[in-house]
């Protein structure tokens, strides 16, 4: 009917003339610009149900309607309407689709909607319970950042290969003042060190960062407790902000950076889309004067560019800059070793050796390399390069390594001479007959400590028979000083002196 596709309020209005006023069928359907028969018909309804003015105006527009034209019915046009709620329930189960439960609607209702009616009537339910709520962006409150899925690119003038590369996008929630820049990648150092320049051109902080949970901010991905990456944690507490990372897949948690990152492409990408860039550096100086240019142009909506509008409310709510700039670090948990060091970067670092076996932190920056236990740092050194190599502190290696890392080449020498020359010439042989130096450290250590036992003079004589028969090591002086050998009078130097018995042939018995 006719009446069915009026609003409630126009139907009021037809009574309130015809009931109130006591207006005629003719002035009121032109009052209101509808039919003489819609009149006719809806004060025929009231009439006959018994409806004066004050009981119309004590019902609500969902009573009147029930009271003139029956309940609701899920029939239009002698068509069953599909029940939004069942087909939602439904669609959450494994391979159900909207096809297939139009299908089973068609089975029990013959002269149902067709797909795309069914389709529609279904969205606009799903429309009506989704709202969306809008949010109050406070001055200096947050800054929303996040990457482009476009990326722009850069081309190597040797090879001519092309490398896309990230675009960083950030966006104050007060002001939409922008800030873009470009990056080699998306790792912890590009994402940390593109905050940081995004705060200082800026010129301040904000009292919160709101990224999306990507790898290098969010090590924990949680719709509730998400786990901040470590060093991001820390470049926050450096600047005296906290992350408040948006919920996963709820873009409209950060929709500032959205559209911001959509005015990126669309103002600065499609822009340089004819350029060539053969360096990083040269893109970034193309992009900073594209989006000067964004933010000094006039909003439609606001009547003013971000510039005023930051100047007029951001600025004089961020928080200063600290005194020093953040350097960025890297974390790593590791395990002490046996030799008291732990390896980063394939270079070993030294700790001290009573911390053996257990579980540091360790903080790396470009120059240095800190080593922390339970928050208390406990060794720090100057990074190094140098693959498979290692960096000792004198003060973290036991008493007895420290002893032994002290000796050297030239200070072996210079105690062996204090026993004597032949000492000395006997040590000096030892080192050079050895691949390599420390190879001869202990067995010199040992002939030198054969003094405190048998004496110095005894030592240097038993030295001195050694490099008469080309003996190098330290078994061979053990073994004359404990059998007597150093006590015996040398070959040729007096018979008498030689032991008598008839096994001696001596040598002229080969003669």
């Amino acid at each position: 009917m006719a009446t069915e596709r009026l609003s409630m309020r126009c139907v009021r209005e037809i009574l309130r003339h015809k009931l109130l006023l006591g207006r005629s069928n003719r002035q009121t359907a032109a009052s209101l610009r509808v039919s003489n028969s819609t009149v006719s018909e809806t004060a025929s309804r009231a009439r006959i149900l018994g409806l004066d003015w004050s009981a119309i105006v004590e019902l609500g527009e969902d009573a009147l309607e029930e009271r003139l034209y029956g309940p609701r019915t899920f029939k239009r046009d002698g068509r069953a309407e599909p029940d939004p709620a069942y087909l939602h329930a439904e669609l959450r189960r494994v391979g159900v689709t909207l096809q297939l439960l139009h299908l089973e609607y068609l089975e029990q209702h013959p002269n149902g909607f067709r797909y795309t009616a069914f389709c529609g009537h279904y969205r606009k339910w799903l429309e009506c319970q989704r709202p969306t709520m809008r949010q109050v962006h406070r001055a200096g409150e947050k800054l929303f950042v996040d990457y482009s899925g476009n990326k722009p690119r850069i081309v190597d003038p040797a090879t001519g290969e092309v490398t896309e590369v990230e675009l960083f996008v950030a966006v104050l929630g007060a002001s939409n003042l922008t800030y873009v820049e470009a990056t080699h990648t998306q790792t912890v150092a590009d994402w940390i060190g593109s905050h940081v320049r995004a705060f200082e051109v800026i010129g301040g902080v904000t009292a919160a960062v709101v990224p999306d949970q990507l790898k290098s901010g969010v090590t924990v991905a949680c719709r509730y407790e998400p786990g901040i990456q470590r060093t991001y944690e820390e470049m926050a507490c450096h600047y005296g902000t906290t992350v408040l990372p948006a919920r996963p897949k709820s873009p409209r948690d950060k929709s500032k950076v959205e559209a911001g990152v959509l005015i990126a492409q669309r103002w600065i990408l499609a822009k340089i889309r004819n350029q060539t860039f053969f360096s990083l550096d040269a893109l970034n100086e193309r992009i900073a004067e594209l989006v000067s240019e964004l933010n000094e142009r006039r909003m439609r909506v606001y009547g003013a560019s971000r510039r005023e509008l930051f100047d007029r409310y951001d600025k004089p709510a961020l928080r200063p800059l600290p005194a020093t700039r953040f350097v960025t670090s890297e974390w790593k948990t590791a395990r002490i070793n046996i030799d008291y060091h732990v390896e980063y970067d394939h270079h070993l670092y030294s700790v001290p050796c009573t911390l053996l076996r257990q579980s540091v932190d360790i903080r790396a920056t470009a120059m240095t390399v800190e080593i922390y236990l339970r928050g208390e740092r406990v060794a720090s050194h100057a990074r190094s390069a140098r693959r498979g190599q290692h960096t000792t502190t004198t003060t973290h290696m036991p008493k007895s390594h420290q002893a032994h890392a002290e000796w050297s080449p030239t200070r072996i020498l210079a105690w062996a001479a204090t026993v004597g020359p032949e000492t000395a010439k006997l040590a000096e042989a030892i080192l050079a007959s050895r691949p390599h130096p420390e190879q001869g450290y202990r067995s010199c250590l040992g002939i030198l400590r054969l003094s405190k036992k048998y004496g110095a003079e005894r030592l240097e004589v038993a030295c001195g028979r050694a490099m008469a028969v080309g003996a190098r090591s330290y078994r061979h002086v053990e073994s004359m000083l404990k059998l007597g050998l150093d006590r015996l009078a040398p070959d040729g130097a007096d018979g008498a002196s030689r032991p008598t018995h008839e096994n001696i042939r001596g040598r002229g018995y080969y003669h």
